[in-house]
């Protein structure tokens, strides 16, 4: 944890006029903590409850981070327990998507500030990882076995989160099972066959439940979407309409 002084020289900076990116080029310094000393100078105490788990729950302090956390906990994330009754949240990210990881690994810290954020390489991938008691408190859909095997529904308040911020949730669910593709089609003009591209997004989850609420969410925001299927089952969302893809890359955008 950085000292008091540590965190006001860093905030000096800001001040200076340089960016986020560029003190934490300078300090090597998280821009996720730099971010969160904005908000708060003095280091959180250790053992603070949580806000979903204490006698009075109170509100999510960044919602529209924890949105996007959201989506990509529930299309790449896993809660495990360890000893001790603390809890690993793991995320997977592909070194495809370098931005991507950034994204996630500020994400993660953003919710839980007073604990470590790790990236454990795997085979194409790394894993972003957390230790904290309470994810299960922030991810009430932690439970045993595999997502799509299971209901996953979000609580009133995760609900109200969306509602407030249902683009972040979009993206971090993109950002988990998602692409932006280069389609083609042909057509006959005036007797030629003509070849034309088109962007489109797709997105593709077993889970009925986590594909309906990213249909729903789309809905919301005025995205058109149709429901495609795999060997007779459902399996994708696609987002092919002009006005629709502009929407989403004003938005989403591609990964990064």
């Amino acid at each position: 944890m950085y000292d008091v002084e540590t965190r006001k020289r860093a905030l000096a900076l800001l001040a200076e006029g340089f960016s986020q990116n560029s003190v934490s080029k300078q300090t090597g310094i998280s821009r996720a903590a730099i971010r969160s000393w904005q908000r708060r100078l003095e280091p959180l105490n250790r053992g603070v409850p949580c806000p979903r788990c204490s006698e009075a729950p109170t509100a999510i302090e960044d919602t529209s981070s924890y949105a996007y956390l959201l989506g990509l906990y529930l299309g790449d994330g896993c809660i495990s327990a360890g000893k001790r009754g603390v809890y690993s949240l793991r995320i997977a990210c592909a070194d495809a998507w370098p931005g991507l990881i950034d994204a996630c690994a500020e994400a993660v810290q953003i919710a839980r500030p007073d604990n470590k954020v790790c990236r454990v390489a795997s085979a194409g991938c790394q894993y972003v990882t957390s230790f904290s008691k309470h994810w299960p408190c922030l991810f009430p859909q932690h439970g045993p076995g595999k997502k799509h095997d299971r209901r996953i529904a979000l609580e009133p308040w995760q609900q109200q989160i969306v509602d407030s911020h249902p683009w972040e949730l979009i993206r971090g669910l993109y950002h988990s099972d998602g692409c932006r593709i280069t389609n083609w089609a042909t057509r006959m003009v005036r007797g030629e066959r003509k070849r034309y591209e088109y962007p489109r997004y797709f997105f593709t989850n077993k889970s009925d439940d986590i594909r309906t609420l990213f249909s729903d969410t789309l809905t919301a925001v005025g995205v058109e979407w149709t429901a495609l299927t795999r060997g007779g089952k459902p399996l994708n969302i696609s987002v092919a309409r002009r006005a629709s893809v502009a929407l989403m890359d004003a938005h989403v955008g591609p990964k990064y």
